[in-house]
């Protein structure tokens, strides 16, 4: 394994402290490949990273997560990374409009909404009406957060009338509240109850209420390595990752 995880505001300390060079068409190392991912991307590029660095063993892989929106901004305000990979089209706006990135991104998977509780579903929530609850604590992200903003369409979808008790900075956030028995419920992605296994439980919610997320990447540097990388996302070894993990095509 030659990857390793970095916080993405670790990206711009570097990038304060001068010598690094933090344009967005310029890579952090000759060798190393920096990518700001989607937190909801968490554990499928992780193994994505081991898949890649055994298929190019001269490159080092640095994976930084956290919400799309955070890495938009912390790319946009010159965080050296060499591939930004968003859980939507509008941040991926926010880095391409600014001229940030190079070539044009490429959806490479999609991902639905779903309502997680804990485990066996105690309270028994059955459709996005029951979160309106006012008994019922409820969590979701913040609503420049690409799942918070999801979370605001479902709950349009479906007519309710929803009060979360807590917005959090990201999706795996609002997961760690449901599993750990801090919340009632909660809206994440259907990937991420997937990865939770038997610490939670989902709730589907139907097509007619339901959202369709796409995610876009694109290299934000030159350098051969990024543009490795983002075909080898957009490859079959990616794609078969992806799948293992509950990601759609796009």
């Amino acid at each position: 394994m030659r990857w390793r995880v970095i916080r993405a505001s670790a990206a711009v300390a570097v990038c304060a402290l001068g010598g690094v060079s933090c344009g967005g068409a310029t890579s952090s190392s000759d060798a190393t490949v920096t990518v700001f991912a989607a937190a909801s991307l968490t554990d499928a590029f992780g193994e994505l990273g081991d898949a890649f660095t055994a298929a190019n063993p001269d490159a080092e892989l640095v994976l930084s997560f956290a919400s799309s929106s955070d890495l938009a901004r912390q790319i946009t305000e010159g965080a050296p990374a060499d591939v930004f990979v968003s859980a939507d089209l509008a941040n991926m706006a926010k880095v391409t409009d600014a001229g940030a990135s190079v070539g044009e991104p490429v959806v490479f998977a999609t991902n639905r909404a779903e309502i997680i509780v804990e485990p066996g579903n105690p309270l028994d929530i059955v459709e996005v009406a029951d979160l309106a609850d006012p008994e019922l604590v409820l969590v979701v992200c913040a609503p420049e957060v690409p799942c918070g903003a999801y979370a605001e369409q479902v709950v349009a979808n479906a007519g309710a009338s929803v009060t979360p008790d807590s917005l959090e900075e990201n999706v795996k956030a609002v997961v760690a509240k449901v599993t750990l028995g801090e919340a009632d419920a909660g809206i994440v992605y259907a990937t991420d109850v997937l990865a939770a296994g038997d610490r939670a439980t989902g709730i589907e919610i139907p097509d007619d209420v339901n959202i369709v997320a796409d995610y876009p990447i694109v290299a934000v540097s030159d350098d051969a390595e990024a543009a490795a990388f983002v075909d080898f996302v957009l490859g079959p070894a990616g794609r078969t990752i992806l799948s293992r993990y509950g990601f759609g095509a796009p």
